[in-house]
């Protein structure tokens, strides 16, 4: 399986890193760290040596309880930095955001995915990801969320959660592909931690293999969650294990692309999956 993003493509046949770039002051395990110019291309620079494959840039934090920041401020935030990192590196970029106003400067700025907490949903989003993806064949990673980040974590509830995200998810991709995004150019996000419990998330995660038996790629994002915190009682300062763990869980489970802070490790851990995969295919 190949996604293309823009001028960009990422071959899919095992499982991918996608490194995390938070351009904000108040993200909640690494909020501005990376806030300044200077220091958010270091970084990058940091993660593509250790392997990523994909720079997820944004410009606003959705941890729980977390306000909207203004249009003109996320601009300001994002679109240097994956103007920098296009010119810079090749590798592909995404843009973390739900704003139509966004969305459309980072593509023009060389973002080749949209990575949309709300799916699509906010106002303008919707054609504003399908003009990007027309023009220069930009791809979208739908992701589902109960809620808002300002309450959704208040009270998550769910008949079943792992049938209801899915549909969301399937019902998101049809309205996508109905206003011209390709089916080929789509990712969908389960959305741990995004209005979920921890026995939500575990669910999710256990019965990942269904949302991979679709032909859309599967990204997933565990990495620091408060979910790893309330298992193993640890700071989000001390969760790089649990992040590691449940990274290499899902792509166990089928997942295509896993969103992380920590990009060596989870490098690492991937690695040596995919030696005992190899070796089970080619056994001595």
């Amino acid at each position: 399986m190949i996604l293309q993003l823009a001028d960009k493509s990422l071959d899919l046949s095992q499982p991918r890193i996608m490194g995390v770039l938070n351009c904000t002051p108040d993200s909640f395990s690494d909020g501005g760290r990376y806030q300044e110019f200077d220091s958010a291309l270091r970084h990058a620079a940091q993660m593509i040596e250790e392997g990523a494959d994909i720079i997820d840039v944004g410009g606003e934090s959705t941890r729980p309880g977390s306000p909207e920041v203004s249009i003109d401020e996320e601009l300001q935030r994002v679109v240097p930095v994956i103007e920098a990192l296009h010119r810079e590196f090749d590798v592909p970029l995404s843009v973390d955001t739900s704003k139509a106003e966004v969305m459309l400067a980072a593509a023009a700025a060389g973002a080749g995915m949209i990575n949309d907490v709300a799916a699509l949903r906010k106002p303008g989003a919707l054609d504003a990801a399908a003009l990007v993806h027309r023009q220069s064949g930009v791809a979208v990673c739908l992701m589902h969320m109960q809620g808002t980040p300002r309450t959704m974590q208040e009270s998550p509830a769910y008949q079943n959660v792992v049938n209801e995200v899915l549909q969301f998810l399937l019902q998101r991709a049809n309205v996508a592909e109905t206003a011209g995004i390709a089916a080929s150019s789509l990712v969908l996000d389960p959305g741990f931690g995004f209005g979920k419990t921890v026995k939500h998330n575990l669910s999710l995660l256990h019965h990942l293999g269904v949302y991979a038996d679709y032909t859309y790629p599967i990204l997933v994002g565990l990495s620091r969650k408060a979910m790893i915190k309330k298992i193993l009682a640890s700071d989000s300062s001390e969760r790089l294990i649990g992040s590691v763990t449940l990274a290499l869980l899902a792509a166990q489970r089928g997942a295509h692309i896993v969103r992380v802070h920590d990009v060596k490790a989870t490098a690492d851990a991937l690695t040596l999956l995919q030696a005992l995969i190899n070796n089970e295919s080619d056994p001595v």
